[in-house]
């Protein structure tokens, strides 16, 4: 399972024109999954992006959640995430978990992260979605379920 994090001031998810989704400071998540992944890997990966402290405290270091500041999140599904462009131009997407198990664990992912940080906004898998967002630092944090130590 992959995550990109981007800490944002503002984000948001449209959808043929209509608004899906929006958040003022928080993660902007776009998340892929690999064939390995699974529901323990889903449920890890959203304790991992729930305590990750990468909000500046008084002093300016990462030292705060995204509860301790609250924050809101937005998920995006981004099976992109598992381009491999290591051969020709055009990226291959073996790697990437099929469709109907993908969007399994998605829900199942966004479920675990509502357990911890409450409410979220997403998109819709599958669809073709327009993602803005204002990034705050920029801060942008790439997280592998590979190479996550639990």
């Amino acid at each position: 399972m992959r995550i990109i994090i981007q800490r944002v001031n503002e984000a948001k998810v449209e959808i043929a024109g209509n608004l899906q989704g929006s958040i003022d400071k928080g993660y902007l998540l776009l998340v892929g999954f690999g064939l390995d992944d699974n529901e323990q890997i889903a449920s890890k990966m959203a304790k991992k992006v729930s305590e990750l402290r990468i909000f500046e405290d008084e002093n300016g270091k990462m030292n705060k959640s995204l509860l301790e500041v609250n924050g809101r999140i937005l998920s995006v599904s981004q099976f992109t995430l598992y381009a491999d462009c290591s051969e020709g131009r055009r990226p291959s997407f073996v790697k990437a978990l099929n469709p109907k198990e993908a969007s399994r664990l998605y829900d199942y992912f966004n479920a675990e992260l509502e357990k911890l940080v409450g409410k979220i906004e997403k998109g819709i898998f599958q669809a073709d979605m327009h993602v803005s967002l204002v990034n705050d630092g920029p801060v942008t944090i790439i997280l592998d379920s590979k190479e996550l130590k639990y």
